[in-house]
């Protein structure tokens, strides 16, 4: 039986891939194994759709803002002071911009979301099974075949020791790659609840209709098996970043699903948590004795007292913003940050642990307010939609839902951090992006089509 269903959701995925962003699809199912293979494929689904579609991708007014901003960008590499590295800094944005427009055009039906968040989550168990033997059973691994085509380099312990890494870099990497992937995972959870289980011959009630449920448990159980295995990998990242959207996320469906008593007892939980923290010691001592110093002492910096105070992200911050009021029009030029911090502080950092005020350091204040008003555009839009629009099925809001609730966490975790370093986050960040877009525009075109109509 197990066998048979295993059939069934192939076939499932199967007999939908009919477009070019069927190698998407599976670009981005090999994505976290192999960035390369990964990145090649959607790039050139990108390019090629841009090629064909372009008549229909320049007549959207989103993309002529991506596209003043890449102009925007270019310009500020010649008033950088490293020009070479503020070159190589547009890499991390300009063909993202591509990745964006073009499948913006090819992402625009919710089944298309839904099978993008299954290719998602589908693609995360590796890396978490791969992460959770790394801290709990030692595994290392150091595998390379062709060069970086497969480059698969595990460090026993994590990295920083004691947090899970898996196949990234650094664990506040994986943590913000595992809380998209939580987050679409537990959307395509509660989606699969609301329908029922069949095997249990279960009948739930959503939303004011009887829903009765003809469908395999399969999809449910893996589900169910996703949503605990990325949220133990993600607890022992020891990402505090990663740890709040995660309670975030959780809070969000349940309001949105109605859920007063799940909400009131994560609300619990987490003060719990706080208190333990925070709170002045008599009071903290009681909360201790329920709430594991692994949770508490992380929270406060028990856990890593001592700490320079150049890694401290307040001095980051006021580190940048005196950077982008010093050069406000141009900035300082991308990739600028971490020498001009060495010289300041005599300490290696990558980054100011804030998106946004890097591009205002780096870029300048008009290139960084360009960027965060596209990003607005696309939240905004897509709220609105949620809310309003007539051609949405309650079944459809969900997944919908969970992929503005994943924009949302993508835009926290990038005000304590930064993602756009990591090529598998980052390109899965801009596919959300699309994805969003896409199917905002075909709605509005339904909508200027019936307003014709009447």
């Amino acid at each position: 039986m197990l066998g048979a269903s295993l059939n069934k959701v192939f076939n499932y995925f199967k007999s939908r891939w009919q477009s070019s962003l069927n190698y998407s699809l599976w670009g981005l199912l090999i994505f976290p194994l192999s960035p390369l293979v990964g990145a090649v494929t959607i790039s050139f689904v990108s390019l090629i759709t841009l090629v064909r579609q372009y008549p229909k991708i320049s007549r959207r007014p989103l993309n002529w803002g991506f596209a003043l901003l890449s102009v925007l960008l270019i310009v500020t590499v010649g008033f950088a002071q490293d020009k070479t590295a503020a070159f190589l800094g547009l890499f991390n944005l300009l063909p993202f911009f591509i990745v964006f427009a073009g499948h913006s055009v090819l992402i625009q039906t919710f089944a298309q979301l839904r099978q993008m968040a299954w290719i998602v989550v589908i693609g995360s168990m590796p890396v978490a099974i791969m992460g959770l033997g790394q801290l709990f059973l030692g595994w290392s691994l150091k595998l390379e075949i062709l060069w970086i085509v497969l480059n698969w380099t595990i460090t026993p312990g994590g990295n920083p020791p004691g947090r899970i890494a898996s196949l990234f870099l650094h664990a506040n990497t994986f943590a913000a790659y595992l809380v998209i992937v939580f987050i679409l995972s537990l959307g395509l959870w509660i989606e699969q609840w609301r329908l029922g289980i069949g095997y249990w011959g279960l009948s739930i009630r959503g939303r004011g209709e009887r829903l009765t449920a003809p469908h395999s448990p399969v999809p449910f159980l893996f589900l169910s098996m996703a949503v605990i295995a990325n949220f133990i990998a993600l607890i022992f990242t020891n990402s505090r970043n990663g740890w709040a959207v995660a309670i975030f996320a959780c809070l969000a469906y349940a309001l949105y699903q109605g859920w007063r008593i799940l909400v009131g007892s994560v609300a619990a939980i987490v003060s719990s948590v706080f208190l333990a923290a925070f709170a002045p010691s008599p009071v903290a001592q009681i909360f201790r004795l329920v709430v594991p110093a692994f949770f508490w002492a992380r929270l406060n910096d028990d856990m890593y007292p001592d700490r320079p105070v150049a890694l401290m992200r307040k001095t980051q911050w006021e580190f940048a913003w005196s950077l982008a009021q010093q050069h406000p029009w141009t900035g300082w030029g991308l990739r600028s940050f971490s020498t001009l911090y060495r010289a300041k502080m005599q300490i290696p950092l990558g980054h100011p642990h804030n998106l946004f005020l890097m591009l205002s350091a780096e870029t300048g204040f008009p290139s960084a307010f360009l960027f965060c008003g596209l990003l607005a555009w696309i939240l905004i839009t897509g709220v609105q939609l949620l809310q309003k629009s007539k051609y949405i099925n309650t079944g459809d809001k969900l997944i919908f839902f969970s992929y503005l609730l994943a924009f949302v966490g993508w835009i926290l975790l990038n005000t304590v951090d930064v993602t756009v370093f990591d090529l598998r986050l980052n390109a899965l960040s801009w596919l959300i992006l699309a994805a969003i877009s896409g199917v905002v525009h075909r709605y509005h075109e339904k909508d200027r089509l019936a307003s014709h109509q009447n």
